[in-house]
């Protein structure tokens, strides 16, 4: 294969795999559409229906309309024979026969008109029944799509308040490393100046004569003498 060959297939594919994305990502909305046009056609239907259905009964208004033309011929020809006029009973024959030849061809068309009319009435009866049965099914597509879309939002939700829960754990972590730090120099603070007060004030203790040291070495020779 050459190399054009392979990279025109290559296009190729990408542009069936991007068509594919785009109709699945629509899917339902083109559904939809799918179901508007079908309901156009439908009702296309249903008036070429009512247009054979006219067209049937005007057929059938003719054909009743020939047999009130051949009764009233056919009694001419009687009324002419009682007459005595053969050749004007003929004529009223001959005018029953061409009656009858035009009724036959007009109750074929009207036949034929029927035939239609009840072959129309079941393709579209099932045509609906089955644009019902699609409906349903959408229906419960789109729901179910609509229950996918709210899961995903809610599981990305649930990342992202994951993420955030985190990433705020991490910020009062550092808060509280940050006190501690700041109580422990505090606490380290506040023995300095302890160590510090209680140092100056051995000094002068010491000074005066006073110190604790001192005050202990004269009690304990007190106490060795008394004994």
């Amino acid at each position: 294969m050459s190399v054009f060959k392979k990279l025109f297939n290559l296009v190729r594919g990408s542009v069936n795999n991007a068509a594919e994305s785009v109709a699945d990502a629509n899917a339902i909305t083109i559904l939809n559409e799918e179901l508007r046009q079908s309901k156009i056609e439908l009702r296309k239907s249903d008036e070429a229906l009512v247009s054979i259905i006219a067209k049937r009964k005007l057929s059938q208004q003719k054909v009743n309309s020939f047999d009130a033309s051949i009764t009233e011929y056919e009694k001419h020809a009687r009324t002419a024979m009682e007459k005595g006029q053969q050749a004007l009973a003929l004529e009223c024959a001959q005018k029953v026969a061409e009656l009858r030849s035009e009724q036959s061809t007009e109750q074929a068309y009207c036949d034929g008109f029927l035939k239609s009319e009840t072959t129309m009435k079941t393709k579209i009866a099932q045509a609906k029944e089955r644009l019902r049965q699609i409906e349903q099914q959408v229906d419960v597509v789109a729901a179910q799509e609509s229950v996918i879309k709210a899961q995903s939002s809610v599981a990305a939700a649930n990342a992202g308040s994951n993420s955030k829960m985190s990433t705020a754990l991490d910020s009062l972590d550092r808060i509280k490393a940050r006190q501690a730090e700041a109580s422990a120099k505090f606490e380290a603070a506040e023995e300095l100046e302890s160590e510090s007060s209680s140092s100056s004030l051995d000094k002068k203790l010491a000074e005066a004569g006073i110190s604790k040291s001192a005050s202990s070495a004269e009690d304990e020779l007190a106490r060795i003498l008394g004994k």
